[in-house]
């Protein structure tokens, strides 16, 4: 790729004031830099590219995808290791792009199980917890229409009872990385429904990446700094510098607060604050290969328990047709249990899942491998939440940067946060505004004399 210095870019960009097509005509101008190889990255660069702009886009890892990736190696099928559900497929646009890719996109099958000791949970146990899970849902939304934004938990219903610590982990760690407490009552409320799914039996980070094909992605690329000014931006990647009309960011919240891409001049104190609100919650995925069915489920079974503290955990089992059985952990919980490392991950899996159905599963277990998203360093955690206090957040990263620096992924989302669907939606988005800024400006009507 061609390097412009800054002297010649501003030269350009006068330029450009009395004649476009010179300034920006070459080949190999870099119109826009999309930082981020994952589905806001890849939704951008489609619409953008479709457009007719030229189009850069530099990945910090060595791979595609970002937080949905598919292994085919670990296994020898397809195996998710982060983002695996499509929710509400009839709106999502990757369920309605996976067919035209040759995927085969097939509906999740409907509720879960609850296990009680070593039994399923009767109907009326049932009715129990699902009751128990939709007043705690009400007292969060009634608490969302208060002045102050608090914690889910400091709302739920004080007679849970015996089925609160399975209300917490299902509206919590499971559905939002972060216990209740760390949850904003208000971005709760603001998430859209998720109660009908759909699963990429090639896997949802395949189908991520084939949608990437073609598109002038560089791996192994972090970038470093983005400065903007009036003319445009440079971004800095170990030295190299590439220069810009706009930038589209889609690294994560954590990563961006930690201060591993530095800005000049500074975000706003407002932008700052939103990406410490929205820093991404654990959620952790142990993936236990058992041939022969010894659990004696059904594809795609979602199955919790009754739980007596936070240490719990949701099974899917037999993924997509698969002996694959994926133990999914999240909040503090998923934390202190990454710490120890990828063996006692799948050690707790192991006995977990014995002790739910009566089995001593260490003889069934052929391979298994456990995640640690929060030990990426590009990424650094698993998906966004706000913490109490924090639900402007999302509207805060919508703002423009300097005229030049766009934000995009799942926390830019109000209301499909922590979602693949969201973090592309974000991504066509963020692309819409850059299109904005190129397209010319409309004649002012002028006005007859008389």
């Amino acid at each position: 790729m061609k390097r412009l210095n800054r002297r010649f870019f501003l030269a350009a960009s006068t330029a450009a004031i009395a004649a476009p097509r010179l300034a920006f005509g070459a080949p190999s101008d870099t119109e826009i830099v999309i930082v981020g190889a994952g589905a806001a990255g890849i939704a951008a660069a489609r619409k953008l590219i479709a457009a007719g702009r030229k189009v850069a886009i530099f990945e910090a890892s060595d791979r595609i995808g970002g937080r949905c990736v598919t292994d085919t190696k670990t296994f020898g099928v397809p195996y998710d290791t982060g983002a695996h559900w499509l929710h509400m497929p009839e709106l999502n646009p990757l369920a309605k792009l996976g067919p035209r890719a040759g995927f085969d996109i097939y509906p999740a099958p409907p509720g879960q199980k609850i296990r009680i000791g070593r039994r399923n949970a009767r109907e009326g146990e049932m009715e129990e917890f699902l009751s128990a899970t939709v007043r705690a849902k009400r007292a969060i939304i009634e608490a969302a229409r208060g002045k102050t934004d608090v914690a889910c938990a400091q709302v739920l219903p004080k007679d849970l009872g015996e089925w609160q610590a399975s209300v917490e982990f299902f509206l919590g760690p499971y559905g939002c990385a972060k216990d209740l407490s760390e949850v904003s009552a208000v971005d709760f409320t603001r998430s859209a429904e998720r109660d009908i799914d759909a699963f990429s039996r090639q896997g949802l980070g395949a189908l991520l990446a084939k949608l990437a094909d073609g598109l002038p992605i560089e791996l192994s690329r972090p970038v470093n700094e983005i400065e903007s000014w009036r003319a445009g931006a440079e971004v800095n990647t170990d030295g190299a510098k590439t220069l810009a009309r706009a930038v589209i960011v889609t690294a994560s919240t954590s990563v961006l607060a930690s201060g591993k891409i530095k800005f000049a001049p500074e975000l706003s104190k407002r932008q700052i604050d939103a990406l410490d609100a929205l820093k991404l919650g654990i959620y952790e995925r142990i993936a236990l290969e058992l041939p022969g069915n010894p659990l004696r489920l059904q594809r795609d079974d979602l199955v919790f328990e009754k739980a007596a503290s936070r240490s719990t955990a949701a099974l899917l089992a037999n993924v997509s047709d698969t002996s694959l059985h994926y133990v999914d952990v999240g909040g503090a919980f998923a934390g202190e249990l990454s710490a120890r490392g990828r063996d006692a991950m799948v050690n707790t899996a192991v006995e977990w899942l014995g002790g739910l159905y009566g089995v001593d599963l260490k003889k069934d277990v052929k391979r298994s491998h456990a995640t640690q998203w929060s030990k990426e360093p590009w990424i650094m955690g698993s998906f966004s939440c706000a913490s109490p206090g924090g639900a402007p957040s999302r509207r805060a990263l919508m703002d423009v940067h300097k005229d030049r620096i766009f934000f995009a992924g799942e926390a830019v989302h109000e209301t499909l946060w922590g979602t693949v669907g969201g973090a592309w939606e974000s991504g066509e988005r963020a692309a819409d505004a850059v299109l904005k800024m190129f397209a010319p400006a409309r004649p002012q009507p002028t006005k007859r004399k008389r």
